[in-house]
């Protein structure tokens, strides 16, 4: 029997349930949705989970997709699943938690007796650490971005092997291999011996149906391949960057943007020009070095200084 907040399933079986990390305001509990699926036969735990910033919406849509094609009589081993985690954001459709204004994926590995988002964190955490592999699926926020996956422990640490292959099997075609912040679940988990890797399914509004599938193609690549079903995984050749550069406004207005997502990207090539509201070019910028361009603001207004694009640099293949 594997039990997960008020979900239990034992060998064979589907349940969904809740994971209380709290009350509301007005002593309303606060249970997180979850779901326990377990197969027939033993074998590992994978943990997937999604929305731990509450406006990143495509790994909803990717577990509400993939939990259903879930039948436990081919599934070895146990795959638990977070729907939403940062619940109080996803309510409200922001980023962070509005309770105490906190990025819940800057919380792990939490408190239970902390604020709200160190609670959340910390009774996440309890299930990742727990795990043999984990998904923490997220996107762009509301920014355009490519489909890539964040590797986060760093290329000393004693899993990143470990993470890196997990992020080529999950085969987005692109791989952010540095360093997170801390507090990221991709950081913690690994030094709990658990590789784990962040998806980042685009950058939308709403719901984006690719990345949507290909966040579902990409957890059922990880499935197939670490033995949790049957068959086998066909992950191509990732482009790798392990460098990330962000460029912001030098004057207010209008941005144009010159390169196109995920394309190569050489130093001194115009990223975007920023203009006034009679079409008058304000000012041009290059790139300071050669990658592939990978992120960009979604709105053409900007103050000065404000986010424009990033450029993964330091490119490699594998």
């Amino acid at each position: 029997m594997t039990t997960l907040g008020t979900a239990s399933a034992g060998p064979g079986e589907v349940d969904t349930g809740r994971l209380v990390v709290g009350e509301t305001r007005d002593g309303t509990e606060v249970g997180l949705p979850v779901a326990v699926v377990n197969g027939t036969s033993a074998g590992d735990t994978l943990y997937l989970q999604a929305a731990s910033d509450g406006d990143e919406l495509n790994g909803v849509g990717a577990v509400q997709r993939v939990v259903p094609q879930l039948d436990p009589a081919d599934l070895s081993g146990t795959v638990v699943v977070v729907g939403i985690v940062n619940w109080h954001a996803f309510q409200v459709t922001e980023h962070r938690n509005p309770i105490d204004d906190t990025k819940t994926n800057r919380a792990y590995p939490g408190d239970e007796s902390g604020t709200a988002s160190e609670r959340i964190a910390a009774a996440t955490f309890d299930v990742a650490s727990r795990a043999d592999l984990v998904l923490d699926l997220h996107q762009g926020s509301t920014s355009r971005m490519i489909e890539e996956v964040r590797v986060r422990c760093g290329p000393r640490h004693r899993l990143h092997d470990a993470c890196l292959e997990l992020a080529k099997v999950f085969d987005c075609g692109y791989v952010l291999d540095q360093k997170g912040p801390d507090g990221q679940l991709a950081r913690a988990a690994p030094d709990e011996g658990v590789p784990t890797i962040d998806p980042e399914l685009g950058g939308s509004v709403g719901w984006d149906e690719s990345a949507i599938q290909a966040g579902v193609q990409g957890v059922f690549n990880v499935l197939r391949h670490y033995g949790f079903l049957p068959g086998d995984a066909d992950a191509g050749p990732q482009t790798r960057a392990s460098g990330f550069e962000q460029y912001g406004a030098p004057a207010g207005g209008l941005v144009t943007i010159h390169a196109n997502l995920g394309e190569r990207v050489s130093a001194g090539d115009t990223l975007f020009e920023i203009t006034d509201v009679f079409g008058r070019v304000k000012r041009e910028v290059t790139a300071d070095s050669s990658g592939v361009f990978w992120r960009t603001r979604r709105l053409p207004q900007v103050a000065t200084g404000e986010y424009v694009c990033s450029v993964g640099t330091d490119v490699d293949s594998y």
